[in-house]
């Protein structure tokens, strides 16, 4: 589907639209003037206001596990869904007034959950067989709870852009992304920014502009999605360009919303020259910025100051983990000089949740989609001749793993060529979740789901056995150096070097060892195919998800490697499939012992 670019006309309209008509039609509209703390009939020296914050929700909108079919719980008592958020953001609200308060998301809003899969793909928001589609579940929680920007985070790529298009199209916010360039034009394929006004009865309006940046490793891990069409260049350089604008503008707070981590470090190395992880480069580098509320790690971020090292302003960051676990508050105070407004002060914080119930007209409002996909995923598939759990996947070769393995070399073995299916084939895949199981007996979309909870399609790619040898050595840092001799402790051998579960990948069709006992780079040690120890120049086809193969996680030689197979089909449903087409799912088809751990070839488990 084409992009459809702004060009430069509709660009400048639509900027001035956002930032004139539709800011004051969105308008935070002026409050009493008690709330500000003078007398009615004075104009206000002083003003505040806030901004919440969202992101990485995933299509959480209940607080409901779809893997588990049951609501959500954790070992920390968090609950996720923006319809518990929905509540805080209602408290907000009413505590400081409606004209003091802004809501904006950072990103990554419509895939994650089984919702989100029935949405883009069963029942998909842009129709089928020539009938209109449903107005995607996030849209209409979102516009209800009133937000008034959103950035792009990279998850809004993998179902493709018609598919975010349609999505944008139901949003009665903007999707911003000022790195989101169209490939071709190098113009802005998305509002970089929008511009909100906050009136203050007898005073200045106080003008917040809003700039959205996404990140650039959508360029490789949705290449098949984007290539050709959108370029995304890095935060650093983008908000050169626009947070001067912004200040040209009037603005007198510029906010950013960054799907990107605050720790200045990337997961695909140097494959891209743009930082993955740039929200505090962006503090330190760009003049002019007051807040920055961060994405895309995961992770729970109260409050953060990085100084400014031109102007030598602090920068404030606030990250509220995900799935809607926390809502970011940044508080401002503003004073009026010379008829320009200017922040005085600022704080930001996190508020849980948890403790609040959920917004009961978004229950009524999404509550028949909800059992839509409750029905949906309890849909029966075949059935499981014994329970096969992942709990012990990231550190012994169990049957679990192998039914994946399997399903994708099965997969690509269908579709190689004959010169390419002379090759031997192998499977690389990580254990995406440890609470997985398939239980004996029946056998549902959500067990399988719950196995592989992301979107990834398959590939089949060839390395060389020195090239694999590479490949198996990075995955092994996965693992913490425990010495021979020494008790391993599952509860603290792996995620070494922040490398976590999604990113650690086993193989299947070759066998091998890790050394844990050695230095990370010398750890794979009897690597072999058939019995036979691999030769360097022995060339394989490697069954691999579209993910890893276009550089995620940053593993050596996978992605400049030659394709052999490539398919739009999620590696999911290719499950799903296999266990429908089969009838019952067992082990004695799939399970092969492959790989160990070993302490200086003492076997660990």
């Amino acid at each position: 589907m084409p992009v459809s670019p702004m060009n430069r006309r509709e660009f400048v309209k639509k900027s001035a639209v956002t930032g004139a008509a539709v800011a004051a039609a969105g308008a935070v509209g002026a409050g009493p003037a008690e709330a500000a703390g003078h007398r009615p009939g004075k104009a206000p020296k002083t003003w505040s206001f806030s901004i919440l914050g969202t992101t990485d929700l995933h299509s959480h909108v209940f607080d409901w596990d779809y893997y588990l079919d049951k609501a959500y719980s954790d070992s920390k008592g968090n609950s996720v869904g923006v319809a518990r958020v929905a509540t805080l953001v209602k408290q907000q609200r009413e505590a400081k007034g409606e004209e003091h308060v802004l809501l904006v998301d950072a990103g990554d809003i419509i895939q994650g959950t089984s919702l989100a899969y029935y949405f883009a793909r069963v029942d998909p928001i842009t129709g089928k067989d020539g009938k209109k589609g449903p107005q995607h579940p996030m849209a209409a929680a979102m516009n209800h709870m009133r937000y008034d920007a959103a950035a792009l985070g990279n998850h809004e790529f993998n179902y493709g852009i018609e598919v975010l298009r349609k999505f944008e199209s139901q949003c009665r916010f903007p999707l911003l992304g000022a790195n989101a360039l169209d490939a071709k034009t190098l113009r802005p394929a998305f509002h970089p920014y929008t511009v909100k006004r906050i009136c203050v009865p007898g005073a200045p309006d106080i003008k917040v502009g809003i700039l959205g940046l996404t990140n650039p490793g959508i360029a490789l891990w949705d290449k098949d999605n984007v290539s050709g069409k959108m370029v995304f260049p890095g935060l650093v350089e983008q908000a050169k360009k626009y947070v001067p604008r912004l200040r040209a503008l009037g603005c007198d707070v510029v906010f950013l919303t960054d799907h990107s981590g605050l720790d200045g470090s990337s997961s695909y190395g140097d494959a891209l020259p743009y930082v993955e992880n740039a929200s505090n480069l962006v503090a330190e580098q760009v003049p002019g910025i007051d807040a920055i509320l961060v994405g895309h790690t995961h992770v729970e971020v109260p409050s953060y100051t990085v100084k400014n090292a031109e102007s030598g302003e602090d920068v404030l960051l606030s990250e509220p983990y995900c799935w809607g676990y926390r809502l970011s508050v940044f508080d401002f105070e503003l004073e009026l000089h010379h008829g320009r407004w200017k922040v005085t002060k600022k704080t930001a914080q996190t508020l849980n949740p948890n403790t609040v119930d959920e917004d009961p007209e978004i229950k009524k409002l999404l509550e028949a989609d909800h059992e839509l996909v409750v029905k949906y995923v309890n849909t029966p598939v075949g059935t499981c001749t014994e329970d096969l759990s992942a709990a012990e996947s990231c550190w012994k070769d169990v049957p679990i793993m192998d039914f994946i393995h399997q399903v994708q070399m099965d997969t690509v073995k269908s579709g190689l060529s004959a010169a390419d299916a002379a090759l031997p084939l192998i499977s690389v895949a990580a254990p995406f979740s440890r609470t997985a199981d398939i239980p004996a007996g029946s056998v549902t979309i959500k067990d399988v789901a719950g196995l592989y909870i992301y979107d990834n399609t398959l590939y089949g790619k060839k390395l060389t056995g020195a090239q694999l040898k590479d490949y198996l050595e990075y995955a092994a840092k996965y693992y913490h150096q425990v010495p021979a001799g020494t008790k391993v402790d599952t509860a603290t051998l792996t995620n070494a070097n922040s490398f976590w579960d999604y990113m650690y990948d086993t193989a299947a069709g070759v066998d091998y060892e890790i050394d844990i006992a050695q230095a990370e780079g010398s750890r794979i040690k009897n690597l072999t195919y058939q019995g036979a120890p691999i030769a360097d120049d022995q060339v394989f086809v490697v069954a691999v998800n579209n993910y890893r193969a276009n550089g995620g996680s940053g593993y050596p030689h996978i992605a400049t490697a030659d394709i052999a197979y490539s398919s739009t089909n999620e590696i999911r449903q290719l499950m799903i499939d296999y266990v429908t087409a089969k009838g019952t799912l067992n082990p004695a088809d799939f399970a092969v012992a492959n790989w160990k751990l070993t302490q200086a070839g003492t076997p660990v488990f």
